[in-house]
């Protein structure tokens, strides 16, 4: 049997714990925003034009968080928020024009943190990697996978 630290999960959990410490100051001073409406900014500028069900799903929140993340951009001036076509109670979310610059920032932040963390793998482990990931993404949001109840939760 492996002992704690040699499982996979532990240690992808570590590594999200030890990136995102470094990750949330990186937003903070390159975009000014918080890590999370950051990504939430992100989401909007890289799927919209996306409801707040939409947005939540993207960045792995739930949909109270994603209802404030949003909130809190729309009252920056970063993104609007319009009455859906399509519900009447719901809303749709884009980018202004001080929005599409600041995701632009964020994205920056997005690519050089990668390259912190990923660019000691040269392009051939990285496109293993995503791969890999990829296949695993893909396998715990099938319904029959025993990781898909932990897809929803905060962990």
């Amino acid at each position: 049997m492996a002992t704690l630290e040699q499982t996979l999960t532990y240690r992808l959990h570590l590594l999200h714990k030890l990136t995102d410490v470094a990750s949330q100051r990186a937003y903070v001073q390159g975009t000014g925003l918080s890590m999370g409406v950051g990504r939430c900014l992100t989401a909007v500028g890289s799927f919209a034009p996306l409801s707040v069900n939409d947005l939540a799903n993207k960045t792995n929140l739930t949909k109270g968080q994603a209802s404030r993340a949003a909130q809190s951009l729309v009252e920056q001036g970063l993104v609007r928020k319009i009455a859906s076509p399509n519900d009447g109670r719901g809303v749709v979310l884009t980018l202004t024009r001080n929005g599409q610059a600041a995701w632009s920032s964020a994205m920056q932040v997005i690519e050089r943190r990668n390259q912190e963390i990923f660019g000691l793998l040269s392009e051939s482990e990285q496109a293993q990697l995503s791969a890999m990931i990829d296949r695993l993404l893909a396998q715990a949001r099938t319904p029959r996978s025993v990781a898909a109840p932990l897809a929803a939760s905060d962990e």
